[in-house]
């Protein structure tokens, strides 16, 4: 696959192409502000009241009944024994939680038509959610993947740790630009994910999952016995609305090449994948690329609630 194409007309330091680590450091304020009303319903995951989280600390919180979207890793066996009805037991808060996110920066996420690259939205939204999580107490870990080899940041807490991040994440994208080849897999990246999470940890993954890779499901699923996976999957408006048709392109190797309109309802597509994944426990919400850092920020509130 040639070196996917970016922005129609805008020059490689538009704010949409290239990736800033003071930018990104300044996401900060964005996400410590609170959700308005006219953003809450805007979140992709279940449910429209953020609540207090349940933890997987020592300490009980309450043994209840299952109920749909209950993650079966809690499910309490000697209750569940004695009722004959399936119930999960809850744990008070831990506000040690170690977080590690997956940023996706292979070609294939070098694309973008409106305001920015699939690439770079994916990296704001894990930032909004990595400074909400430290800001917390807890402890916030990198993964990036590109052509090249991928980049880690051992999961560590404060502002030095989102010093850490927004560093990689810049220094990664910039050398992702430069970079050419085909989509490696997402496989070997979700190893290194794990590697660096105790069991219990939690992992959030922004990327479009294109060519995942023959195994990515299926180690997606045996880790998600051990860890919490969470999904952004980035959606660029072209991709939900392009009408049928053949749409040229250029990349900045000089290639070109075109692009075909799939008349099959691409929007429709991306939540019945989502709704593919939770039902398998492994949550997720779509971020559309042109919606921006504003948008993006209450989502990942809500999304930081739930983890």
């Amino acid at each position: 696959m040639a070196a996917a194409p970016t922005l129609a007309g805008e020059p490689d330091d538009h704010p949409g192409v290239r990736l800033s680590g003071e930018t990104l450091m300044g996401l900060r304020h964005l996400a410590r502000r609170g959700v308005s009303p006219a953003t809450r319903t805007l979140a992709g995951l279940p449910g429209g009241i953020v609540t207090r989280r349940r933890g997987r600390g020592s300490e009980p919180d309450d043994v209840r009944l299952w109920s749909e979207g209950d993650d079966m890793r809690h499910i309490d066996r000697n209750a569940t024994a004695r009722t004959g009805t399936l119930h999960v037991r809850t744990h008070h808060d831990e506000r040690d939680r170690a977080v590690v996110l997956l940023a996706d920066f292979r070609p294939s996420m070098l694309f973008g038509t409106r305001r920015a690259l699939r690439s770079v939205a994916a990296a704001e939204a894990l930032v909004l959610l990595g400074w909400r999580i430290v800001g917390d107490g807890g402890r916030v870990g990198l993964v990036v993947g590109s052509a090249g080899e991928p980049a880690a940041v051992r999961p560590a807490g404060g502002e030095r740790a989102m010093t850490a991040v927004t560093g990689a994440l810049a220094l990664a994208h910039s050398r992702a630009l430069a970079a050419e080849g085909d989509d490696p897999p997402l496989d070997p990246l979700l190893t290194l994910a794990a590697s660096l999470l105790p069991s219990g940890g939690h992992l959030v993954i922004a990327s479009a999952l294109d060519a995942p890779g023959p195994d990515f499901d299926r180690l997606l699923t045996v880790l998600a016995e051990r860890l919490s996976i969470r999904l952004l999957l980035v959606s660029d408006a072209f991709e939900r609305e392009r009408p049928p048709g053949h749409y040229p392109f250029a990349t900045a190797d000089g290639h070109r090449g075109t692009i075909q309109g799939d008349p099959r309802g691409a929007e429709a597509r991306t939540d019945e994948r989502l709704a593919a994944y939770a039902r398998r426990g492994i949550e997720g919400l779509r971020l559309d690329v042109e919606a921006g850092p504003e948008v993006y920020a209450p989502l990942m509130e809500r999304l930081d609630a739930v983890l």
